[in-house]
């Protein structure tokens, strides 16, 4: 798989933050979309069909437990791997997303974007 062909599904509601990580995945040739709120996130995984969908905690609208809890209940959308990408970093919270699913757990403050790039290289078998 071509990193041009992969479509990275950004949910962050922070500004700033999803510009740093968008501009840093197009730079390195992944298509990006990216959206600010939990309510925004299965209408656009459904058009889109993303490759990977980077997932915020902390969301206005719906929370990413709640947002994951029903990606991985949409027969279309279950198979795509989700990354938590989150300030939180209570074992709890690590514990409950990989329980529903997440492939993977990364808190944004231990991690640059080009790690998080490559953490989705690496899934995606890139």
């Amino acid at each position: 798989m071509d990193p041009k062909s992969v479509h990275v599904l950004l949910v962050e509601d922070d500004v700033f933050l999803a510009s740093i990580y968008q501009k840093k995945f197009e730079m390195e040739g992944f298509r990006v979309t990216a959206v600010d709120n939990g309510d925004k996130v299965l209408p656009e995984a459904k058009k889109k069909k993303p490759d990977i969908i980077l997932l915020d905690i902390l969301l206005p609208k719906r929370d990413g437990f709640s947002v994951l809890a029903l990606l991985k209940a949409d027969n279309g959308l279950k198979d795509i791997p989700v990354i938590m990408l989150t300030n939180l970093g209570q074992k709890d919270d690590v514990d409950k997303a990989l329980a529903a699913g997440a492939t993977d757990y990364l808190i944004k403050a231990h991690f640059k974007p080009s790690e998080i790039v490559d953490k989705v290289r690496k899934i995606l078998h890139l």
